[in-house]
């Protein structure tokens, strides 16, 4: 059987500030910049959320779409229209850096994959030009 990789996108919306409390006020400024802001700013938030398997000679799918969407689905909605520092407890005392966002979401998803299909690829799009990627370990 081929073995084939599918992606599915989803989109939220979250708030955040960029802040360490081993830093002084000046050092995040310096070092986080305008995403030190105590006023917090907003990111519209694409996820690409890639899985690999074999194809099942009986459906052509690796997996259902729609069923890898509402899996990605059931973790972003802890963060869709939520400030990242205040509002989402399995982020608690992380910096949600998107580096740091995309791996708390991998452990998230990992389990919602179903049995013979693997999660091997996220990309995290903060803005249109600036995205992390994260394939696990």
């Amino acid at each position: 059987m081929a073995t084939v990789r599918i992606t599915r996108r989803v989109h939220f919306s979250a708030a955040h500030r960029l802040h360490s409390p081993a830093f002084s006020e000046q050092e995040n400024r310096r070092i986080f910049g305008l995403c030190n802001s105590p006023n917090w700013h907003g990111h519209n938030y694409e996820l690409d959320v890639t899985v690999e398997g074999e194809v099942d000679p009986d459906t052509g799918y690796v997996m259902d779409l729609k069923e890898l969407r509402d899996a990605a689905e059931e973790v972003i909605t802890d963060l869709d229209h939520r400030n990242l520092n205040l509002d989402v407890p399995w982020l608690e005392g992380v910096i949600p850096s998107t580096e740091n966002v995309v791996v708390a979401i991998w452990e998230r998803l990992v389990p919602r994959i179903p049995r013979g299909r693997r999660l091997v690829r996220l990309v995290l799009w903060e803005t249109p030009r600036n995205y992390v990627e994260y394939t696990g370990g």
